[in-house]
């Protein structure tokens, strides 16, 4: 498969390709990247540049440069991984329009064991729902949006497996009150070089419950990206997300 890699300049766009080289099944033969540099591939500014044959494109870029490229790929009608988060509703709304003509594939977390964990969160759910819950994300000084995607994916699959009520509380500092049953605190933490970390615990009466993933390098999330690449091979269009590949 030959493949595209948006945002190739980039932190994951570098470690994506850098794992690519060893695929036998995968050959990176350009990218898309608004930041010039040195390549061993052609990189192209516009898309409107792009030359070369592509079977699949794997974005990891920013919201606008996502847009871009999806307009070239629903012109050229090649399949998408997006791997890129923070979407507005509308740009959301594009893209899941744009699955109707083209097969996309987009997850908040690339990683196959976070997606494990969404499904054994949303399993355990609504044997403790009369817990509190309470959801930690521990990640790098550089991230600028807090709680993570992640973070918030998997409180969203909780909110919607037990639907009784239960909402996210994000700020408790400007609050003199006990906590209430149905809130779910979300708390961030920021420090240092950590790729991330989520952990979701239900605290009962007597004893707690705890699931926790780490994430100790970038590799997983381009290596989930390179799972969801091949398995986009001869889908028909529609939105795919990492549910249909952890099945």
């Amino acid at each position: 498969m030959n493949v595209l890699i948006s945002g190739i300049n980039g932190r994951m766009g570098e470690i994506l390709k850098g794992l690519i080289a060893n695929e036998d099944e995968l050959k990176v033969v350009c990218g898309f990247d608004k930041y010039a540099k040195k390549s061993d591939v052609p990189v192209y500014e516009k898309t409107s540049m792009i030359k070369e044959d592509v079977d699949v494109i794997i974005d990891f870029s920013v919201p606008v440069a996502t847009m871009e490229i999806l307009e070239y790929a629903k012109e050229k009608l090649v399949p998408i991984v997006i791997a890129t988060t923070g979407f507005s509703e509308e740009e959301n709304r594009k893209i899941l329009e744009y699955s109707k003509i083209i097969p996309i594939f987009k997850a908040a977390n690339m990683s196959y064991d976070i997606n494990l964990m969404k499904r054994l969160v949303r399993m355990l759910a609504p044997l403790l729902q009369e817990n509190d819950i309470e959801i930690t994300e521990v990640h790098h000084n550089k991230k600028v949006d807090a709680p993570s995607g992640t973070a918030q994916m998997l409180a969203d699959n909780i909110i919607e497996e037990l639907n009784d009520g239960h909402y996210c509380e994000y700020n408790r500092y400007d609050k003199r009150e006990k906590r209430n049953p149905k809130e779910i605190g979300m708390n961030s933490i920021r420090g240092g070089n950590i790729v991330g970390e989520h952990v979701v615990q239900f605290f009962g009466e007597n004893e707690t419950f705890e699931i926790k993933h780490t994430s100790y390098s970038r590799n997983v999330f381009a290596e989930g990206a390179i799972k969801a690449a091949k398995f986009m091979l001869n889908k028909n269009p529609g939105f795919y997300g990492m549910d249909d590949l952890v099945d």
